[in-house]
């Protein structure tokens, strides 16, 4: 690996950057960052970095907004720094479920987080898949989209799970959770919901038969685990044995880790693009991805391409 390359990590995740820079065989970089009394941050790079490809790790997790602060500055003096290129790797996207006026007079966060990084002078995204897909249209500089369906594929596989029916906890997941049953050759059902525009009421429907089977939902993100609370009881409602939940990035905001503490799940696997601060759930398995980022990295450094990683050829 050439010496002009480095990375760095921000506050969020710095166990991954730690991986990514080990498995590259490179020192993770040198970065102050601090918090002055009044709350407001500070980053100063520790070693030169003029003319450096420099990639910097940083999820947009709790707390995102400092987070994202934390990294719009991380930006701001690398580009003062005279850095060649600055790439952002960021596992987690946030705002990415705000990619879209659903009411009036609604702001399209996504697309301003997508602004401030191309104003404070990124030069390239390496995220982990996206909510939607489409976010990629927001950016002005290059975009690579990974996804982490193979690292999860691998571990359902490995689980030799009996009698599997991949399960889309609703419409959008479908595309995701079709891929995942072609790879185990498994069959398919989803989870709709629908909203009485009356009373208020969610009343969800299975499609597909999950009756004696194990049914194995696939998410993007684990937020509060409300949507996957009731989405269990119905398939076990509807005779699905005990559920393995695997999703790409696990928020597990309040209370979630608790509420899914469920009878009825076995197992909840989740990728480290989201730092797990403490495991109280015996039952969440974090899967690492490393790996997936590091020759993300090398693809931009010495050529290649990205769709390569995956058995689906990208997404």
């Amino acid at each position: 690996m050439t010496d002009k390359v480095k990375i760095f990590s921000g506050s969020s995740n710095i166990p991954l950057a730690k991986s990514i820079s080990e498995q590259l065989g490179l020192p993770l970089g040198e970065v102050t960052l601090s918090q002055f009394d009044n709350g407001e941050l500070y980053v100063s790079y520790g070693e030169p970095i003029r003319t450096c490809h420099i990639f910097i790790v940083q999820s947009l997790s709790d707390p995102v907004n400092e987070n994202f602060m934390e990294l719009l500055i991380m930006i701001d003096a690398a580009k003062r720094a005279s850095a060649k290129t600055i790439n952002i790797i960021m596992p987690y996207y946030g705002y990415a479920r705000q990619e879209r006026k659903r009411h009036p007079r609604e702001a399209i966060s996504a697309k301003l987080v997508a602004d401030l990084l191309h104003t404070a002078g990124a030069s390239r995204i390496i995220t982990l898949d996206l909510h939607t897909a489409a976010i990629q249209g927001f950016f002005t500089f290059p975009v690579d989209h990974l996804t982490a369906l193979d690292e999860l594929t691998e571990h359902i596989r490995a689980k030799n799970i009996e009698n599997p029916v991949i399960v889309s906890p609703d419409a959008g997941r479908a595309s995701t959770a079709e891929k995942l049953a072609n790879y185990l050759q498994a069959p398919f059902a989803m989870v709709v919901t629908n909203h009485d525009p009356h009373t208020g009421e969610e009343k969800m429907h299975v499609i597909g038969d999950v009756k004696d089977k194990t049914p194995v939902i696939i998410e993007d993100i684990i937020d509060t685990g409300r949507t996957l609370f009731n989405v269990v009881e119905k398939l076990v409602e509807k005779g699905g044995r005990d559920v393995v939940i695997a999703a790409t990035h696990g928020l597990f905001s309040g209370d979630a880790l608790d509420k899914l503490n469920h009878p009825h799940i076995r197992e909840i696997v989740v990728t480290d693009s989201i730092l797990q601060q403490s495991t109280p759930n015996e039952k969440l398995t974090v899967i690492p991805t490393a790996g997936l980022f590091t020759e993300a990295i090398r693809s931009n450094i010495y050529g290649g391409s990205i769709a390569t990683l995956f058995k689906n050829r990208g997404i």
